[in-house]
C-alpha cells in the first residue's frame, strides 16, 4: 500500500464472523438485524472492510486535491457499545433532518450514525435513511456493484 493509498480496504473475511466476534448479545443481534437490512435494501453482497465494517459496493472519488480512491457505498459495522451505520459520502442535513428525527434515539457525524440499541430506532425509516443516501452517491460518482 504507498501513502497515498486509502487504509481502508476490503479483506478475506465473512460478515458472519465479524458480529460474532463482538462481545454482547445485543450487538450481535443488532448486527445480524443490519446485515439482513443492508442485504435487503442494496440488493448487493457485503464485503468486510478494514477495521471491522461491513460495505456494500463501492464508489469511486476524487477529492479537489487530485487524490482519488474507492470506498464502499454504505454500510455498517458492529461496534462494542453501538451500531454505526455509513451513509456515504454523508449526510444532506437540510434533506434528511426529518427522517433523522424521526429516527429515534441516536447521534450522527458527517457520514455516520450511532445507534445504542436498534430496537428503539424506527426500522423504516432508517431504510429510507439508507436508500436516500444510495441515491444520492449514486447520482453524484461512479459505483460499482461489487
Amino acid at each position: 500500500m504507498t501513502p497515498a493509498e486509502n487504509k481502508t480496504q476490503p479483506v478475506n473475511h465473512r460478515p458472519e464472523a465479524v458480529i460474532e466476534a463482538v462481545g454482547s448479545e445485543i450487538r450481535r443481534r443488532d448486527g445480524f438485524f443490519l446485515l439482513g437490512l443492508f442485504g435487503r435494501v442494496t440488493g448487493l453482497e457485503p464485503r468486510v472492510w478494514r477495521g471491522g465494517m461491513i460495505g456494500y459496493g463501492r464508489y469511486a472519488y476524487t477529492y479537489a486535491s487530485g487524490r482519488s480512491g474507492a470506498f464502499f457505498m454504505t454500510g455498517f459495522a458492529p461496534r462494542k457499545n453501538r451500531s454505526s451505520v455509513y451513509i456515504m459520502p454523508g449526510y444532506d442535513f437540510d434533506q434528511m433532518h426529518d427522517l433523522l428525527a424521526r429516527l429515534g434515539p441516536h447521534k450522527h457525524g458527517k457520514s455516520c450514525l450511532h445507534i445504542t440499541r436498534l430496537d428503539r430506532v424506527d426500522p423504516g425509516v432508517l431504510e429510507e435513511i439508507i436508500t436516500l443516501g444510495l441515491d444520492r452517491l449514486k447520482a453524484r460518482y461512479e459505483v460499482f456493484d461489487d
